[in-house]
């Protein structure tokens, strides 16, 4: 099957790079998504522009694909799931949950000269970000790349109820499937509330399991495949 992978913030194809061959080694095709404005070259990317591009992965696949999504890009991966409801095979969200209709996709920190450059660790300090040691921090920060204010300000838009019935599995690494369970059930997430299907999994990781716990990651990815 193939499995697309779609980063979060600040995130290009390469985040990765560590799980692609643990996926190729369990038998299926990993396809990074490099997504306009994240490793591109694009500062005037919009938020458009990146659905456009995932929705083109979707159609290019081989089969109906699993699409996986991470931290803010889960709401990315639900959105190709409205869009194409029928065509793709399940949803993986990574940390991260997706936005229900009208909400800004990413607006959560100060944008300058058109761009939401990485915040530094302090707002992610604690279980986000304490299996990242000085060395993976630093990596991080100097990879990171700002993300277009047409992305982070771009408004989530949802039209076909059918999404619902496409099957989703949560992987719970800085959060506790109990804690995810718990936010659905108190209408936090309200896409999910409704969605029939809802797996959830843990990870003991911080918010970015790409870099920390690649092939516990890739181990459950293809369990999410089937």
């Amino acid at each position: 099957m193939d499995i697309l992978l779609i980063g979060g913030l600040w995130l290009d194809g390469s985040a990765w790079d560590d799980v692609v061959p643990q996926i190729e080694a369990l038998g299926h095709r990993p396809v990074p998504v490099v997504l306009p404005g994240q490793g591109d070259g694009r500062p005037d990317a919009t938020l458009d522009d990146q659905v456009a591009t995932v929705l083109a992965a979707v159609d290019a696949a081989s089969g109906r694909p699993l699409v996986v999504g991470h931290s803010a890009a889960c709401t990315l991966a639900w959105l190709a799931a409205d869009a194409r409801p029928d065509a793709v095979a399940g949803v993986v969200l990574i940390g991260g949950f997706p936005w229900d209709d009208g909400k800004p996709y990413a607006d959560l920190f100060p944008v300058t000269d058109g761009v939401m450059p990485f915040p530094g660790w302090e707002p992610f300090a604690g279980p986000d970000s304490d299996d990242l040691d000085a060395e993976a921090r630093a990596a991080f920060s100097a990879r990171a790349v700002p993300v277009p204010e047409g992305v982070a300000k771009g408004v989530v838009h949802l039209t076909d109820e059918r999404r619902f019935g496409v099957p989703v599995v949560v992987v719970c690494p800085e959060f506790s499937p109990a804690q995810a369970q718990e936010w659905i059930d108190s209408g936090d997430v309200p896409e999910l509330a409704r969605a029939k299907h809802v797996d959830l999994v843990d990870l003991d990781s911080g918010h970015w399991p790409m870099f920390t716990r690649p092939a516990e990651l890739a181990r459950l990815l293809v369990d999410a495949a089937g």
